[in-house]
């Protein structure tokens, strides 16, 4: 009642006085963030006044529909060095974080007005990140300001956790198991990528290829030298503060109530869900598995006797021909559809669902690529040493609040042997149970609270895949950082090597978009050699 009270009050304050919510202020582009709570206030009450608050302040804050409609801050305006890389009210519209709170605000919107404009605003918004700015691990650029495609340019913490939120948010509101998908990528990829195994340390910009953590000069847009460091406050403290909502956040959304009183499994991962079902029973359902590691997920149902209600499940857009089964069916998902089984329940029933999990890629950054396996991105293990370094005022070393520079201790600059029309082809893949630290591999460092020291992990990440590559001597650093990847194909300008990528996430240091080998050329050379 408390908290009610206090919102309560807080809207009445909105509804009393005049708007106020300037372009070339923080409050003023992120006004909408008021929706989120006022909605749910408003379910909470049945106050009809709260839903004239959130009226007023669409209506009178920064436009993110028209935004998203005209984009200004495309690849062009980037070639042009047109965005604004400064704290005017049209920078702050090119700030990355504003950008990834927003997303959600047409959405809001439509939630209110049914004005299909609004809709088609969000997933307009989502593609056109995505075809300017679009990362690995899901995301778009931002080393603090819009920032374009290449695999060199960072991504800020806070807009990782705020882009989950907003995708959260949008999967509330439309169901569409595309937000799911994204959601899964960034959760299980840039999230994880951003933060030491234990979270003791993170990043303030991460990087698909970060072949070097230290506090050396960078390109970006407009942060500074010491945002690529794993640490306590590295760059800001707006991260050290925002990271958190990420984990929590990303679990309560996992599972979702439906209008016909069921569950829906949008998220997969270990979890728990207690919901009252059908009519009003109270139902526990526990999923086991080692997801997004494998793709076998196990559901055990405990209640009260029985219960009819429908349990629906998301099936990836990568995942066609998906196996469920229940009750001695079984039964074939298809890929990015969401299955209903609508069934009457009995306490340990158990329903198991497996996806394929094929390795696939996708076409980036200089026709280089990425390869996925599930909602997987994989990188190349890149042998690495932790050295303590000491980044501005805001370090200091309690517990394991070390800010560390990573530097390479094996070679980074290698193009993939792919044969895109089977990429599983000559890959040998090695799964293990995860740990402790799921999103963690050999020489990591965490801290270890019993010796009141750091250790150094020995145990490999749950997934290592072993594949072919191929050293490119001309792809060299540049300003501290991979240099753009060679345009593929590549002509090979050495031997074939054996190479190891693990997840995304599982990687501090990493190669993500591979440039790749010309196979053409490789087997026309090795004919002419024989």
């Amino acid at each position: 009642k408390k908290a009610l009270d206090i919102l309560l009050n807080y809207f009445k304050y909105l509804q009393m006085a005049p708007p106020d919510w300037p372009d070339k202020e923080w409050r003023g582009v992120r006004a909408m963030e008021n929706t989120v709570t006022g909605l749910w206030l408003y379910r909470q009450t049945k106050e009809n006044w709260i839903l004239k608050v959130i009226a007023s302040i669409q209506k009178n804050s920064f436009d993110w529909t028209s935004y998203y409609e005209k984009f200004p801050w495309d690849s062009a305006a980037l070639a042009d060095k047109k965005i604004p890389f400064n704290w005017e009210a049209e920078g702050l519209t090119a700030h990355v974080v504003n950008n990834a709170m927003a997303i959600k605000y047409p959405g809001l919107w439509f939630e209110e007005s049914k004005d299909p404009r609004f809709r088609d605003a969000v997933f307009s918004g989502i593609e056109k990140y995505d075809l300017n700015h679009g990362q690995a691990g899901g995301r778009f650029s931002g080393d603090e300001h819009l920032s374009g495609k290449r695999p060199s340019h960072g991504t800020e913490l806070c807009a990782v956790v705020e882009y989950m939120f907003s995708i959260e948010t949008l999967y509330e509101i439309f169901g569409d198991n595309k937000l799911a998908d994204r959601l899964e990528l960034l959760a299980y990829n840039s999230l994880p990528g951003a933060t030491t195994p234990d979270m003791w340390a993170h990043q303030y910009d991460q990087q698909s290829n970060q072949v070097l953590v230290s506090g050396a000069k960078r390109n970006w847009s407009s942060n500074g030298n010491f945002a690529n460091i794993y640490g306590f406050s590295p760059s800001y403290g707006c991260c050290l503060a925002n990271m958190h909502q990420g984990w929590p956040k990303f679990v309560e959304n996992m599972w979702m109530a439906t209008e016909d009183n069921g569950l829906a499994a949008v998220a997969y991962g270990p979890s728990k869900v207690n919901a009252f079902v059908g009519n009003r029973k109270k139902v526990i359902i526990e999923e086991e598995t080692d997801y997004p590691f494998t793709g076998e997920i196990k559901f055990k149902v405990s209640l009260d006797g029985k219960a009819r209600f429908p349990v629906y499940l998301r099936i990836p857009a990568w995942a066609d021909n998906s196996i469920i089964k229940y009750k001695d069916r079984k039964i074939t998902g298809k890929a990015g559809e969401t299955v209903r089984l609508n069934e009457r329940w009995s306490n340990g029933d158990v329903l198991t669902l497996t996806f394929p999990m094929e390795i696939r890629y996708e076409t980036r950054f200089n026709n280089a690529v990425s390869l996925l396996r599930g909602p997987l991105y994989l990188s190349l293990r890149i042998d690495k040493e932790f050295r303590r370094t000491k980044t501005n005022k805001e370090s200091f070393d309690f517990k394991g609040c070390t800010d560390w520079e990573i530097l390479p201790k094996s070679s980074w600059n290698y193009g993939l042997i792919l044969d895109k029309q089977n990429p599983d082809h000559g890959c040998m893949i090695t799964i293990t149970k995860p740990d402790k630290y799921p999103f963690s591999d050999k020489g990591d460092m965490v801290w270890s609270a019993d010796s009141s020291r750091f250790l150094s992990l020995k145990n490999d990440s749950p997934l290592l895949i072993k594949t072919r590559g191929m050293k490119i001597k001309s792809w060299i650093m540049d300003m501290n950082s991979a240099a753009d990847p060679p345009i593929s194909p590549v002509n090979p300008e050495g031997d074939p090597e054996a190479i190891t990528l693990v997840p995304y996430g599982c990687s501090r240091l990493r190669i993500t978009e591979f440039p790749v080998m010309d196979i053409v050329f490789m087997t026309q050379k090795s004919k002419r050699g024989k």
